[in-house]
C-alpha cells in the first residue's frame, strides 16, 4: 500500500502554520453506545475539524481513571445527542414505552461532565448533552414533549430533517450566545422529544422556541458551559450554516484560551497567598488529600485548577487583651500550625511544606503541591516578640499585623483607631520582622498603619487578599495613593476573591477580580498585583469559587489581552519577588 504523503510539505501543506499547529485545541466527543461499540456520526467530526479544532472521541467507560486522564489532555468537551437520559437522574420514574435509554451512556456522560466540570474544561452539549448538563447541575427535564408540555407545542420531531431549520427560535439579545450567532432570530433543525422543565441554578435560559421550549442555555461567567437543543453539528457540516459555523468557532476558540491558559500554569509557578483552610483542619474531621464538599481548597482542587501552591493562614480572631486571653491566642495559633503541618505529613507523597519559593518550585518538579504557612493577626503574639520568633521559627512565612480591631501591634481598617497607626510596640514588630526575613502583610490594616509601615520598615510588604478602593469603597481596599506607594516600596497587592469587597453589593463574579486586577495593574504597574483568594475564609466567587477555579483568572486574563509574561507576574512571580527580598537580605540570614 502507497503511503498517504510522502514528504514533509505535501503531509503538513493542509495544515496551519507550525506555531498554529501547536495551539489547535484537542476536543472531546462524548459518543453513543450500540452493540457495545463507541460510535458517533460524522457531522460533529466535520463541524470540529472545519472550526479549527482537532476531534478526539472518548471511549464510552465509566472508569473513572481512564475517563480522568483523558479529559487532563482535552482542552474542550462537547456532550453530543444520543438517547434519552433515564429519569432516576432527576428523581422520576422513566416513562416505558416512550424513552429509549442506554443506561451505560448515563452514567459515562454524567461521569464524563463531571471530570470535566471539576477541572473547569469548556463544554459545549447538544441535544441530550444539554439535558444532561441540566440534570447533572440539579435541573430537570420534560421525558416527553407530546405527553407532558403543557399547551400546544411544535413538533419537536427526530425524523425532521438534520441539514436544514425546521422552525424559529428567538435568543436573548445581551446572552453569549447572541453575541456568537450575530441574530435574535435564527432557524434551527428540531430532532427531540425531551426538553428542559426546571432549569439548574447558575445557568440561565437564553434561547427559546415559540412554543417556549428552552432551546439554548449558558453559565456564563460562573461556568464555561454551553447547551444548545439543536443539533448545530449538521447545519454547519451539511447545511453549510454560517451562524452554526460562527458556534462551534466561537467554542474552539474558548477551548483554544484554555489550552494556552494550562500550558502557562505548567510552565510557571501559580501561588494563593490567602487562604483560610486551617480554620477547617482545626474544627472537624478532614483529609486534606481528598475532596472535601465543604473546603474550597484541597489537593484534589489545586490539581484541578493547576494551583501549585497556597498560604494556609493560621486565623486568629481579635479577643480580650490581657495576658490570659493573649497567651489562649498564641496557643492557638501554634495548635493550627501544627494541624496543618500533621495534614501534610499525612499526604506527604502529593504535597510538602514550603519555607521559600525556591522550596515551591522544587515540590513542583516533583509533582507535589506546597503548601506555605501563616498567620493571620499579629494578635497571635500579643505583646511579646518571642512569640513573634517562635512562630517564624515554626515556618510562618508572613503575619498580617491585625484583623478587625486595634490590637497592641497597629490600628486596624475597621473599628475605632487606638494608635494613629503603628504603637510603640508595633514598630518594634516591624523591626523584628525585617531582622528575621518575615513578610509583613497588611491586608486588615488601617491607612495609618499603612503608611507607618512603609516610613519604618527595610523592607518589602504584601497586602496578601485585598482589593482596591477606586472599585468598591470598603475600608479594607486600598486606594490608589496607597497602591502607589505600595509599588514604589517595591510591594505587592494580592487581589482578594470576596464578593464584597469587589462589588459593594456583594454580586461579584471572576469578570469583577479582573477587573480590580486591570485597576491595580494600571495604578502600580504589572509587577505589584497578584491574587489571594481568602478561600475557606469567605472567598470565592462564580468563575472561581475553590482552587480549582483558579485557572478560571487566568483565561479571563488571556481574554483581555494580558501576556504569558505579565500572568506569570500575576500567578505568583510578584509575591516570590517580595517574599525572595525580604528573607534573603534579612540581617538575620545574612550574619549567619
Amino acid at each position: 500500500m502507497e503511503p498517504c504523503f510522502t514528504d514533509f510539505k505535501t503531509a503538513t501543506d493542509h495544515l496551519a502554520p507550525k506555531g498554529e499547529r501547536a495551539n489547535m485545541p484537542l476536543i472531546g466527543l462524548s459518543v453513543n453506545i450500540a452493540e457495545e461499540t463507541s460510535r458517533l456520526h460524522e457531522a460533529y467530526i466535520r463541524a470540529v475539524g472545519e472550526a479549527g479544532g482537532v476531534p478526539v472521541l472518548i471511549p464510552a467507560t465509566t472508569n473513572a481513571e481512564i475517563l480522568r486522564r483523558t479529559v487532563d489532555t482535552i482542552d474542550g468537551l462537547i456532550l453530543t445527542g444520543g438517547a434519552d437520559v433515564g429519569g432516576q437522574y432527576f428523581g422520576e420514574k422513566t416513562l416505558e414505552g416512550i424513552a429509549e435509554v442506554v443506561p451505560e451512556r448515563d452514567g459515562y456522560d454524567f461521569l464524563l461532565l463531571r471530570l470535566a466540570a471539576d477541572r473547569q474544561v469548556p463544554i459545549l452539549g447538544i441535544c441530550r448533552g444539554m439535558q444532561v448538563i441540566n440534570i447533572a447541575f440539579g435541573g430537570d427535564i420534560w421525558q416527553d414533549i407530546p405527553s407532558e408540555y403543557p399547551g400546544e407545542p411544535l413538533d419537536h420531531s427526530v425524523l425532521s430533517p438534520r441539514e436544514k431549520p425546521c422552525h424559529p427560535v428567538n435568543i436573548e439579545k445581551d446572552s453569549r450566545l447572541a453575541t456568537i450567532i450575530g441574530k435574535e432570530v435564527i432557524g434551527v433543525n428540531s430532532r427531540h422529544h425531551q426538553a428542559v422543565r426546571r432549569l439548574a441554578e447558575g445557568f440561565r435560559a437564553v434561547a427559546a422556541a415559540p412554543d417556549g421550549i428552552v432551546e439554548a442555555i449558558e453559565g456564563f461567567p460562573g461556568r464555561r458551559i454551553m447547551g444548545v437543543q439543536w443539533h448545530p453539528e449538521n447545519l454547519a457540516a451539511e447545511g453549510g450554516c454560517q451562524e452554526m459555523k460562527a458556534l462551534f468557532g466561537s467554542f474552539i476558540n474558548e477551548a483554544a484560551i484554555f489550552r494556552k491558559a494550562k500550558k502557562i500554569h505548567d510552565h510557571n509557578l501559580s501561588v494563593d497567598s490567602h487562604c483560610d483552610t486551617p480554620t477547617l483542619f482545626e474544627s472537624r474531621e478532614m483529609d486534606f488529600g481528598r475532596r472535601d464538599p465543604d473546603a474550597r481548597v484541597d489537593l484534589v482542587k489545586m490539581e484541578e485548577g493547576r494551583l501549585d501552591a497556597a498560604v494556609m493562614a493560621a486565623y486568629i480572631p481579635q479577643g480580650g487583651r490581657d495576658e490570659i486571653s493573649h497567651k489562649k491566642a498564641f496557643e492557638k495559633a501554634v495548635s493550627m500550625l501544627e494541624i496543618t503541618k500533621r495534614h501534610l505529613e499525612a499526604n506527604s507523597e502529593y504535597a510538602g511544606l514550603a519555607f521559600s519559593f525556591a522550596d515551591a518550585e522544587a515540590l513542583k518538579r516533583q509533582g507535589r503541591k506546597a503548601i506555605f504557612l501563616g498567620v493571620e493577626n499579629g494578635y497571635a503574639i500579643g505583646d511579646d516578640l518571642t512569640n513573634l520568633q517562635r512562630l517564624h521559627g515554626m515556618g510562618a512565612v508572613y503575619m498580617t499585623l491585625c484583623h478587625n480591631g486595634a490590637n497592641d501591634i497597629c490600628d486596624s481598617a475597621v473599628g475605632d483607631p487606638e494608635h494613629g497607626g503603628l504603637s510603640g510596640f508595633g514598630r518594634k514588630v516591624v523591626g523584628e520582622m525585617n531582622r528575621l526575613g518575615m513578610v509583613i502583610d497588611l491586608s486588615h490594616a488601617a491607612q495609618s498603619t499603612f503608611f507607618d509601615v512603609l516610613r519604618v520598615g527595610k523592607a518589602p510588604v504584601i497586602c496578601s487578599h485585598s482589593s482596591v478602593r477606586a472599585l468598591c469603597d470598603h475600608p479594607r481596599n486600598l486606594t490608589d495613593d496607597q497602591l502607589q506607594a505600595l509599588a514604589r516600596a517595591g510591594g505587592v497587592i494580592q487581589i482578594c476573591l470576596y464578593g464584597p469587597f469587589l462589588k459593594e453589593d456583594g454580586t461579584a463574579t471572576i469578570t469583577d477580580a479582573a477587573d480590580h486586577i486591570d485597576h491595580a495593574v494600571r495604578v502600580a504597574g504589572i509587577d505589584h498585583v497578584g491574587i489571594g483568594s481568602d478561600f475557606d475564609g469567605g472567598g470565592g466567587l462564580p468563575g472561581c469559587d475553590g482552587a480549582n477555579g483558579i485557572i478560571n483568572i487566568t483565561v479571563e486574563l488571556l481574554r483581555r489581552g494580558y501576556t504569558e509574561k505579565e500572568i506569570a507576574k500575576i500567578l505568583g512571580g510578584n509575591l516570590r519577588r517580595v517574599v525572595d527580598t525580604v528573607q534573603e537580605t534579612a540581617p538575620s540570614r545574612l550574619t549567619k
